[in-house]
C-alpha cells in the first residue's frame, strides 16, 4: 500500500510530503500544509495491537496535562491500518521542530524536564503493557547473537573488518561493572534526541514522539539509551567526532532527577553504568547487523558496500561507550549530589 492509499483510509486526500528526519525502523509522512497530522508506516517488527498501549498511555498523559500526540481513529473506528507489511497510523500534528543534537545545556535541561515529568505522570499507571516487545535491553542476549554472528565473519565480505570490532565489544562487556536485574518503570523506551519535540524556536522541549517502545524498563536503561544520544553531538555512526559531554550530562540529570519519580539507592547507582551498557548494547547489534543485515536500515549512498554502514555505527557506539566509562566517576558525582530518593521503609 502506498501513503496516499494508506491515508485515503481516513478519508483524507491531502498532500503528503515526507518527514525531514526519518528513523531508522518507520517510515513517516507530513500531512497537508500547513500540516495537520503525521501518517506513519510502522514496522512489522512491532504488533499493530501495540496502538491499543499507546491509546492508553496517551490518554493518561492528557488526563495530566502533558502534551501528547494522539491516534486518529478511521472512520469504522480503528487505530491502525494493517497491510501485507506492516500497518499504517494516523496521529495529531503537535506544532514544533525537530532537532538532532542540543545545541546549548538549557534546551538539553528543558528535554530532560520533560522527560521527568512523562515519568512522574505515568508512575501511578497500572498497565501491563502486553504488546511490548519484550527483551529489547537484553543486552546479554544481544552479546550472545554478536558472538554468534562472529563465527560466520570468516565467510562474510566484510568479515576480517567486522571481527576486530566485535572482539573489542565483547571484551568491554566482559569488564562492564553494574546491575542488570533491576526495578522497573513505565519507560518511553527510545528517548535520542529526534523523538524529543521541541518548540518552533527549538529552545523548549513539547513532548515525546514515536511512542512504539512504551513499555516496563529499568530507569538505568531509558536513561542510558538517553544519554548515549543527548551526550554525543555527533551523529551515531561519526566515528572521528565521538564525544562525551558533561556539561550536557550535568545539565539534563539536574533536570531529570528533579522532576522524575523518587528512585531508590540502587536505582540511582545504576544510572551511570547503564550509559556504558547501552552504548555496549547498541554497539554489538550494529556489528551483528553488519553481517546479517536483517534490522538496522543502512545509507546506501554513502555506504554503498552492504553492512558498511552498520560497522561505521559500531565503532562509533563502541567509542562512546569508552568515552562514557573516561567519565564514569565524573557521571556518578553528579548524580549523587542532585535529587531525591525514596523513602526507606522500616
Amino acid at each position: 500500500m502506498d501513503p496516499a492509499r494508506a491515508l485515503s483510509q481516513w478519508n483524507l486526500t491531502q498532500a503528503l510530503q515526507s518527514a525531514p528526519e526519518e528513523g531508522l525502523i518507520n517510515h513517516t509522512w507530513v500531512v497537508g500544509d500547513p500540516p495537520d497530522a503525521i501518517l506513519q508506516w510502522v514496522n512489522p517488527i512491532f504488533s499493530p495491537e501495540i496502538h491499543q498501549d499507546i491509546q492508553q498511555v496517551t490518554t493518561h498523559l492528557a488526563r495530566r496535562g502533558l502534551v501528547t500526540p494522539r491516534l486518529l481513529e478511521t472512520p469504522g473506528g480503528d487505530l491502525c491500518v494493517i497491510d501485507t507489511d506492516g500497518c499504517w497510523r494516523l496521529q495529531s500534528y503537535v506544532i514544533g521542530s525537530t532537532v538532532n543534537a542540543f545545541s546549548s545545556t538549557s534546551q538539553a535541561a528543558s528535554a530532560a524536564a520533560l522527560v521527568g515529568r512523562f515519568h512522574a505522570a505515568l508512575a501511578d499507571l497500572d498497565m501491563a503493557f502486553p504488546h511490548q516487545r519484550k527483551h529489547a535491553h537484553d543486552t546479554p542476549a544481544h552479546m550472545r547473537n554478536l558472538q554468534a554472528a562472529l563465527t560466520l565473519a570468516d565467510a562474510h565480505p566484510l568479515g576480517s573488518r567486522v571481527m576486530p570490532v566485535g572482539k573489542k565489544i565483547l571484551e568491554a562487556w566482559q569488564a562492564w561493572d553494574g546491575p542488570l536485574q533491576l526495578p522497573e518503570r513505565i519507560c518511553h523506551g527510545d528517548l535520542k534526541v529526534s523523538n524529543i519535540r521541541m518548540s518552533t524556536d527549538s529552545r523548549r522541549a513539547v513532548c515525546l514522539i514515536d511512542l512504539d517502545t512504551l513499555g516496563h524498563l529499568p530507569y538505568s536503561v531509558e536513561l542510558g539509551d538517553a544519554w548515549r544520544s543527548w551526550c554525543n553531538p555527533a551523529p551515531e555512526d561519526d566515528f572521528d567526532n565521538v564525544r562525551f559531554d558533561l556539561e550536557i550530562f550535568k545539565a539534563t540529570a539536574t533536570a531529570w532527577l528533579q522532576e522524575a519519580p523518587a528512585l531508590s539507592p540502587l536505582e540511582r547507582d545504576s544510572l551511570v553504568p547503564g550509559i556504558e551498557r547501552i552504548c555496549l548494547e547498541l554497539a554489538a547489534r550494529f556489528c551483528a547487523d553488519a553481517l546479517q543485515n536483517t534490522y538496522f536500515r543502512e545509507e546506501t549512498d554513502r555506504y554503498p558496500e552492504r553492512g558498511a554502514h552498520n560497522l561505521a555505527r559500531a565503532r562509533t557506539q563502541l567509542a562512546l561507550a569508552t568515552a562514557a566509562l573516561d567519565r564514569r566517576g565524573d557521571c556518578s558525582a553528579i548524580v549523587s549530589s542532585t535529587g531525591s530518593l525514596a523513602p526507606q521503609a522500616g
